[in-house]
């Protein structure tokens, strides 16, 4: 399915996080669209490898892309959603060299089989609230759009999800 090599990133790679990050930046804001020019958030890029939760995905041997999955929700964004009941997909970036080639889609599936293995019903992810091009993006990707949560510290906050395929547990009275 995926001609892609998925692996976590090593510590000693963090400044190819961070280049892919810096790209991604760079494009971004060449299209108009404001979100991460701020300093790149190397501690918490640092803080992803150094849990494991920082991947990248190479091609042939080249870097294309890097994801961070993490198990542990953000409760600003997910704590009525039974946080639990999935993992959290954040800092997807795809190299400029690769992209149109489906490098995304493939980190996203990769990321709803992890998730399948560790029996959470749902991927989730948020992203930029007007950066309605990522949106549209997750939206064919498969992910629906639950809410966009407005909280004035923060510039994300369109919440999506999609089903892994496993079965989601019922609710069970508190």
């Amino acid at each position: 399915m995926s001609d892609l090599r998925i692996r976590p990133a090593r510590h000693d790679e963090l400044d190819r996080v961070e280049g892919l990050w810096l790209e991604a930046s760079r494009w971004l804001a060449a299209q108009g669209i404001d979100q991460w020019q701020y300093p790149p958030r190397r501690w918490r890029m640092e803080g992803a490898i150094l849990a494991g939760d920082c991947h990248l995905a190479f091609r042939d041997g080249r870097l294309v892309g890097t994801v961070t999955v993490e198990r542990q929700a953000d409760l600003e964004w997910w704590a009525d959603d039974e946080p639990d009941s999935a993992l959290y997909v954040h800092d997807l970036v795809v190299s400029r060299v690769a992209a149109g080639q489906s490098v995304g889609a493939q980190l996203l599936k990769w990321a709803g089989r992890l998730a399948a293995r560790g029996e959470k019903p749902w991927l989730r992810l948020e992203a930029w609230k007007s950066n309605h091009l990522l949106h549209r993006y997750y939206l064919n990707q498969g992910f629906e759009l639950l809410r966009i949560v407005d909280l004035p510290h923060r510039n994300s906050g369109a919440l999506f999800q999609r089903p892994t395929g496993v079965a989601v547990p019922p609710v069970r009275d508190r």
